[in-house]
Parts: structure tokens; C-alpha cells; sequence
């Protein structure tokens, strides 16, 4: 697989369901073992990360969950009231200007202000310092939102860098755009599933991000990759099987021809995304136990 351990940003992305807060975590470990301080953000989660990492449940506060990681579930609300707080150098200055209905009525109402609230907030944990003034993470890894909201969380600040009028936001905007944009210290980890529709949005989405964003893609994950049992042609035998038998060997028979089926969408799958996606796939088995516990994170984390 491809190393993540040079980069500063690292940005999770791919169909719901695929896994991608699994590979986070397997991310982390991987980069913690190798002395690494690392910080997983969350953009308002379901949060599943603290059973994978065996912690305390992780909220809005950044907290270590594990030795050389942390984490952080963002609140939009509370990370829009961080940010402004930074920006105004103040958080009694923040409260006082805009800790009423109206204001954050406003706020919520404008395109993309809480998406950049979240994805700011994990990009300033970049730019965060020690007491030493050393950087407090080596490596953020942000655990973004589902294809189509992952998309519109990574277009805002190239919004606001071409249409906002010079200022603090503008500035920090183009900051950020800047880092994600620069391959040397930013990554996008597209994460999918050996099956014909996350293999299709993962392609889309590839695309969407190299033409339109010109973002980085660093590494292209295939979670869940079953081992293959049967040749080729023992999948075209198994899948032409249609008895409808009760005996011990047609229920067999039956099994084989699920698993011949899904090993030929599997290998159908693969072969697209190694031909039409810019880096070569890497692969993550597929995990019969749950998947969502400590020792099946180390695991993985051996294999990233």
C-alpha cells in the first residue's frame, strides 16, 4: 500500500458503508506504531470510533483514544463557535457578537458555513502547536462525509477562495485550499467495496476530485476483499447451477453458486478500478468476525 506517514492532511472519503472510519482507524494505528501523533477527525458522526479504538465515547473535545492518537467528533455548531472564537482572538468576543437566535440562524442558513466550519477546523489542527512549539499532530486524518456530502464539504474552500472579498475567512480559506491541493503534504484515501455500485461512485468521485478540484488521490482502498475459492471456470459451473434440490448436496451446490457469483463481481469490480482509476487499488480483507473491535483494527492496521 501507499504511505500516508509524509503527509500533513489526510482526507477519507467514498459511498456510505464502504468502511471508511475503519480504514481511519487502521490508519492511525498504522501511523501511531510508527511514532507519528495523530488526530482523527469526525464530521459529526455516528461515532463508532471509540469501540474500534477501545476508548471513552468521543465528542466534540479532542481526546486521546489510543497511544499516539486522538480524536475529535465536530459538532458543527460548537466547531463554527471555535473557529469564529480563533478568528476574533476571543471567545468572549465571539459569544458577545454572535451568541444570539438571529446570528446563528444566519450562520446556519448560509451554503456551505457549517461544512467549512468542520473541514477549517480539522485544517487548523495542522497549523496547532506545543508549549515547545513543535506541531501538536504529525498527521490529521479527516473522516469525511459520504460521497455526494463529501463533495460539497471539499468544494467550499475553493468557493470562498474565488468569491469572498479579501479577509480573515478568505485568508484561512486560501491557506487550507493551498495544503489540500499540494500532494506533498495532502492525500485523499478514497475508500469502496469490491461491488458494482461503489466501484461505479468510487470512479465518479475519482474523477470528480482530479478534473474539478485537482486534489491529491494518495491511495484507493478496497475494503472487504473476499479470498477467491474457485477458477474462473469453476464460477461459470457454480453460477449456471439452478436445482432446487433439499439435499445436503444441492444446499452446497447453492453456496458455491453465492460465492462463485460474488467472487465474479468481485474480480469484475477490480478490474475496473485498476483501469480506470489514476493509482492501483489496495486491498483490506474481509474481516467474518466484527470488524468494529480493537483486534480487528490491529489487524487491519498491519495490512495498511
Amino acid at each position: 500500500m501507499a504511505t500516508l506517514e509524509d503527509k500533513r492532511f489526510v482526507i477519507v472519503t467514498g459511498k456510505g458503508g464502504v468502511g471508511k472510519t475503519t480504514v481511519c482507524a487502521a490508519e492511525a494505528l498504522a501511523l501511531a506504531a510508527k511514532g507519528k501523533r495523530v488526530l482523527v477527525a469526525m464530521c459529526n458522526a455516528k461515532e463508532r470510533l471509540s469501540a474500534m479504538l477501545g476508548s471513552d465515547l468521543i465528542g466534540s473535545t479532542v481526546m486521546e483514544a489510543a497511544p499516539n492518537v486522538w480524536a475529535v467528533n465536530m459538532d458543527p455548531e460548537a466547531a463554527l463557535e471555535e473557529y469564529g472564537a480563533m478568528m476574533l482572538k476571543s471567545r468572549a468576543l465571539y459569544k458577545l457578537l454572535f451568541d444570539n437566535k438571529y446570528v446563528r440562524t444566519f450562520f446556519r442558513a448560509v451554503p456551505g458555513m457549517q461544512e467549512w466550519a468542520m473541514l477549517g477546523k480539522a485544517w487548523w489542527h495542522t497549523t496547532e502547536k506545543d508549549e515547545d512549539g513543535r506541531d501538536r499532530f504529525d498527521v490529521v486524518i479527516l473522516d469525511a462525509p459520504a460521497t455526494g456530502h463529501g463533495l460539497d464539504m471539499l468544494r467550499v474552500p475553493k468557493v470562498i477562495v474565488d468569491v469572498v472579498p479579501p479577509g480573515l475567512l478568505r485568508r484561512d480559506a486560501e491557506r487550507a485550499w493551498t495544503m489540500f491541493q499540494d500532494p506533498a503534504t495532502c492525500a485523499v484515501v478514497l475508500v469502496t467495496l469490491p461491488e458494482e455500485m461503489p466501484t461505479t461512485e468510487t470512479i465518479e468521485l475519482a474523477h470528480a476530485l482530479k478534473s474539478e478540484l485537482k486534489l491529491p488521490i494518495g491511495k484507493v482502498v478496497v475494503n472487504a476483499v473476499l479470498p477467491p475459492l474457485f477458477s474462473r471456470e469453476e464460477r461459470v459451473v457454480l453460477e449456471a447451477f439452478h436445482g432446487r434440490g433439499e439435499t445436503p448436496g444441492d444446499a452446497a451446490l447453492w453456496a458455491g453458486h453465492d460465492r462463485a457469483t460474488r467472487e465474479r463481481v468481485q474480480a469484475e469490480s477490480l478490474a475496473r478500478l485498476a483501469k480506470e482509476l489514476p493509482i492501483s487499488p489496495s486491498f483490506l480483507p474481509l474481516i467474518f468476525d466484527d470488524a468494529a473491535n480493537p483486534a480487528s483494527i490491529r489487524e487491519l492496521a498491519k495490512r495498511v
